[in-house]
């Protein structure tokens, strides 16, 4: 049996209802349907999908059905989780464009409900998972704010570069950040992203070097600079250094943080906020179906 989690958004669209109703026509595959009315929905229905006999969840919906869906996932013991599928019927949809899943509902339902899946990890900031990317110091009009020209000049490091003008005009937020080994970065940070997958902002790539499968969580972050040392930015933004003088760029399984007051984060498109913690990769932690050239799975990296 699969079960389908739709997101009550999206639970008139004529292109679903006519993908499912030939699905059932065309198989003998058991397609149940649940819809969500409200925050939790997606949750509940993990856990009753789960102690019905589900063998696959399949998503539908945006990055915030997806995130959901995907803690609801995250509690069910690791031999007892379904396979997830997704079908992205949101705004963005990050993290199933970077994954090349296919957008089109027809051809994303059979694929969710037929394809192979392959075990990703997944992220646990405290007690929350999420999926794709966790951004600070980010709002939604710096993708609103970049322009076309700037995008495409300067491809991913625009989102961010945008993120820092915009972030001139608020308070940045003091921060120490503990990885394994005892070192540790600290100082006034402007704007950071924390990706298990690369974009977010609607298609903005914020941490480049990310794969999902490969055990790691990708951190970039963004000091207070003055206004003369804007070129050095750009600069440092392009290169992404270990540790620059105001960019710095750290693949870890996990690390420690700290601030001396709660800060709002992003976690795929959920506010939240935290003040101090642990960030940690649970490697391996979940069958996704994905394409086989999904540029995200280490097998498919060019840059070796």
């Amino acid at each position: 049996m699969i079960r389908l989690l739709l997101n009550g958004k999206a639970a008139d669209s004529p292109e679903l209802r006519e993908s499912v109703a030939a699905l059932r026509r065309t198989s003998s595959i058991d397609l149940q349907i649940r819809v969500t009315w409200e925050k939790g929905d997606a949750l509940r229905f993990v856990s009753e999908a789960v102690q019905d006999g589900a063998r696959r969840v399949i998503a539908a919906g945006g990055d915030g059905t997806l995130h959901e869906v995907v803690n609801g996932l995250a509690a069910v013991e690791r031999k007892h989780r379904p396979i997830l599928g997704i079908i992205p019927m949101g705004t963005a949809n990050d993290f199933a464009r970077s994954c090349l899943l296919p957008d089109e509902v027809n051809t994303a339902l059979k694929f969710a409900v037929t394809g192979s899946s392959v075990d990703i990890d997944i992220i646990k900031v405290n007690e929350h998972f999420f999926i794709n990317v966790a951004t600070s110091g980010f709002g939604a009009e710096v993708t609103a704010s970049t322009p076309p020209e700037l995008k495409r000049f300067l491809g991913g490091a625009s989102y961010a570069l945008m993120g820092i003008i915009l972030s001139l005009n608020l308070q940045p937020h003091d921060g120490e950040m503990h990885l394994p080994g005892a070192s540790s970065h600290k100082g006034s940070i402007l704007v950071g992203a924390v990706g298990n997958g690369r974009q977010a902002g609607g298609g903005i790539t914020l941490t480049p070097r990310a794969f999902i499968d490969d055990g790691l969580v990708d951190v970039l972050y963004v000091r207070q600079f003055p206004l003369s040392e804007l070129g050095l930015v750009l600069q440092e933004l392009s290169s992404l250094p270990a540790e620059g003088k105001y960019v710095g760029y750290v693949q870890t399984p996990w690390f420690d943080f700290e601030h001396p007051h709660p800060i709002s984060v992003n976690l795929d498109g959920e506010a939240c906020q935290f003040q101090n913690g642990r960030v940690r990769v649970h490697p391996a932690a979940l069958p996704v179906v994905l394409p086989d050239n999904c540029p995200l799975l280490v097998r498919n990296r060019t840059d070796v």
